[in-house]
């Protein structure tokens, strides 16, 4: 009896001192796309993470296969009432327009010096091309990176008044956080200008530099007579990364298709195209498309840019799922409320 005793006195000491201990090392479940209402949406997406990342699952992909792409302007952050990158150029004008006083009186300079930017784009490709090429070529890679940090850092946006790289959006944030936690390598596809995305992506998405496809200046290797050595970007157009060029940015940069691509507008048709057209490991498209004037813009078929068109048409023949700003997101931005 008295054996049993004991035995049952330390059997309760043992149960007493080892669940709280069981049950404080237990971690807290994770939470991931915080910021999504639930809906078809938010299922569609973790439904096929879920499913490509089960070892075991018929449609198990594996680690190194999974890549998926992200358009930048639009997709990841907003990209009205212009493209940011290219208000960054108009604002390098401004800065370097004391050592060209001839600009007074040259266009496209003139007019973009006036603040009638409608005007300075009037002529098209040829005065964007102009634009960008004076503001991003004639100097090193360290410093155009230093101009476009110093820009980043205290431009603000004209009708929020917040820093350019606080305008990202947070639920895509979080996919992305969501997409990495399951293995997944996350690079940015755009039609913006590598060189000038390289400088904040990270920070911004925790997608490293070498993650990034884009536009891109001819440039060339340069010694100087000290012997230190540079990267000089050359105002001479070296690759547009954009429609057809998605495609071809992603074989010549990461050599081999997605199984994720992400984008908004009709410029990422090709890169969504190409991924979801592949046999073999299920595929997966996502379209955002901006119905939320409220929050932010709404705009798509007849918008001055980020024109969302041919994908709305086709989205449903290539089984891609589309992003209802307005209605799947609970929130647009980090400092929403």
């Amino acid at each position: 009896m008295k054996k049993l005793y004991t035995l049952a006195i330390i059997s309760g000491l043992l149960l007493f001192a080892c669940s709280p201990k069981e049950e404080a090392i237990k971690e807290p479940a994770v939470t991931y796309l915080s910021s999504w209402n639930d809906g078809a949406t938010k299922r569609a997406i973790m439904d096929f993470v879920t499913k490509t990342t089960t070892e075991g699952s018929a449609d198990f992909i594996p680690v190194a296969d999974r890549i998926a792409t992200f358009d930048n302007d639009g997709n990841l952050w907003a990209e009205q009432p212009v493209y940011f990158q290219l208000l960054f150029a108009i604002d390098q004008i401004k800065t370097m327009a004391p050592e060209h006083p001839e600009w007074k009186n040259e266009q496209p300079y003139k007019a973009l010096l006036e603040g009638d930017i409608k005007a300075a784009l009037a002529g098209g490709e040829k005065a964007l091309l102009q634009i960008v090429m004076t503001t991003h070529g004639g100097m090193s890679n360290d410093e155009f990176a230093a101009s476009v940090k110093n820009w980043i850092d205290t431009a603000t946006h004209p009708k929020t008044g917040k820093h350019y790289n606080e305008m990202i959006y947070q639920p895509m944030v979080e996919l992305l956080e969501y997409l990495r936690a399951h293995d997944f390598k996350t690079f940015i596809v755009s039609g913006g200008g590598v060189d000038f995305m390289r400088v904040w992506v990270e920070e911004a998405y925790g997608i490293p530099p070498y993650q990034v496809v884009g536009s891109s200046n001819k440039a060339r290797f340069e010694v100087a007579e000290d012997g230190s050595t540079s990267v000089v970007k050359l105002q001479e157009l070296n690759f547009i990364d954009d429609k057809e060029g998605k495609p071809v940015g992603i074989y010549q940069h990461i050599g081999q298709r997605p199984v994720f691509a992400s984008g908004n507008s009709d410029g990422d048709y090709q890169m969504l195209q190409w991924t979801t057209t592949a046999k073999g490991y299920p595929r997966f498209g996502l379209l955002l498309h901006h119905t939320d004037a409220e929050r932010e813009w709404a705009y798509d078929r007849e918008s001055h840019i980020g024109q969302l068109n041919k994908g709305l048409d086709d989205a449903q023949k290539f089984g891609w799922t589309v992003i209802d700003m307005k209605n799947d997101w609970k929130k647009v931005f980090p400092f929403d409320e």
